[in-house]
């Protein structure tokens, strides 16, 4: 991961702020971003938004082989994706140090706190099992990624319906939503990552720190707590070295923003419940205007609409006037033609300017002349001349076709 370092200006004018207990959001020391957590149109995608910060999670389920070690249990898997998407600093396809530590943080929080009851994934003991994945992507990277992680993966979870299965004999069926209604996982808590930076080793403590005030801290505390006030997980990172004191002031601090965030994802898994249930729009339909896909926001323009009848008289008028009898093509000689009205043909004429031609000065017409006949009447017709003064001793050539 390639990250732009701050410049020295920056540095010190955010230690600066910290001193004076100033953010660069207004905020105040242990105060979070606004927190907004959506639902999609399937179960178990959630997006959260942490300020600007912003992660959508993904569940999905599929029957696996269980682990010899635990034959009764299902499985949850974890992935993690930092696209350049969200930040330039990322590279696509790459584990970097923070994937690595956002993995571990969210297994040992999740997964290891057994806050799922994997028991209840069993289908046949030994055989056949649920595993379930979860796929966390960031869209956005505006710091305090964990503690957004944590929300949208339990969230997701809290908000996933697996299928119904039925069993019989050695025969496993899995039932669409259609057939029978999914079931939801059996949670015992929700476990929600609060993060705790330090600066100048430790004398300066910020909750839910940004992107830039990240660069500049020197150890990050995080906090897996639920809302009963255990404990599920502790990491410092940083190499900065704790009293017991601060420790126990960020756990107290920690229980208080686990509780309200806590409700705030059971108010919405209710809100979205309650609008599925009475068939309102959810998800990404319900963001978007009625009969409107392709654009959030319309734009309207004033457009005259008085007076149509005499702008468009107007503008016939002034347009051109066809010809209403289509002239027929005239022929000037055999194997040749001309269509037109009118037209002078000065094909093979060259101009000469010879003093000595009297001929051109007169302003005299061409030497073309074509007179058209009605066929229905057989009269005779004067046969085109074409007459050709090019060469140097003013020779006149007529070439007269023959008759047929």
């Amino acid at each position: 991961m390639r990250d732009t370092p701050l410049s020295n200006c920056e540095r010190d004018f955010l230690l600066k702020a910290i001193e004076e207990k100033k953010r660069l959001d207004g905020r105040q020391t242990y105060d979070y971003r606004n927190i907004k957590i959506t639902f999609g149109t399937d179960y178990g995608c959630c997006f959260v938004d942490l300020g600007k910060t912003r992660v959508m999670a993904q569940v999905s389920c599929e029957l696996v082989t269980p682990k010899e070690s635990r034959p009764n249990e299902g499985i949850m898997f974890f992935n993690l994706e930092l696209s350049p998407m969200a930040s330039p600093a990322f590279e696509l396809g790459r584990s970097s140090e923070l994937l690595v530590k956002l993995n571990r943080q969210l297994e040992r929080c999740l997964r290891n706190s057994k806050c799922i009851d994997t028991e209840s994934l069993c289908v046949v003991s030994g055989e056949k099992v649920w595993q379930i994945r979860v796929d966390v992507h960031m869209l956005n990277h505006d710091g305090n990624l964990m503690d957004a992680t944590s929300i949208a993966a339990i969230a997701a979870l809290s908000h996933f319906k697996r299928p119904d299965v039925g069993i019989q004999g050695d025969e496993v069926t899995v039932y669409s939503p259609e057939e029978r209604d999914p079931i939801a996982l059996s949670i015992y808590h929700m476990p929600i990552c609060v993060s705790f930076s330090f600066f100048q080793q430790g004398t300066y403590l910020l909750v839910d720190p940004c992107e830039r005030e990240e660069r500049v801290m020197d150890g990050l505390l995080m906090i897996a707590m639920n809302k009963h006030r255990e404990i599920c997980s502790i990491q410092s990172s940083g190499g900065i070295m704790l009293l017991k004191e601060q420790v126990l002031r960020c756990s107290k601090i920690a229980s208080v923003k686990v509780s309200e965030i806590t409700d705030l994802i059971t108010k919405a898994l209710e809100n979205d419940k309650k609008a599925r249930k009475e068939g309102r729009k959810c998800g990404f339909a319900e963001s978007m205007p009625q009969e409107r896909i392709t654009a959030l926001k319309t734009y309207e323009t004033s457009v005259e609409m008085t007076d149509l009848t005499k702008q468009a008289s107007d503008i016939v008028e002034s347009a051109h006037a066809r010809a209403e009898i289509a002239l027929s093509p005239v022929l000037p000689a055999p194997g040749m033609g001309q269509v037109g009205t009118g037209l002078q043909n000065a094909w093979g004429l060259e101009d000469e300017d010879d003093e000595d031609d009297d001929d051109d000065e007169d302003g005299d017409e061409p030497e073309v002349t074509i007179v058209a006949e009605k066929r229905g009447n057989k009269e005779k017709r004067e046969r085109p001349v074409v007459i050709i003064s090019d060469s140097e001793e003013e020779e006149v050539v007529i070439l007269n076709p023959e008759s047929s």
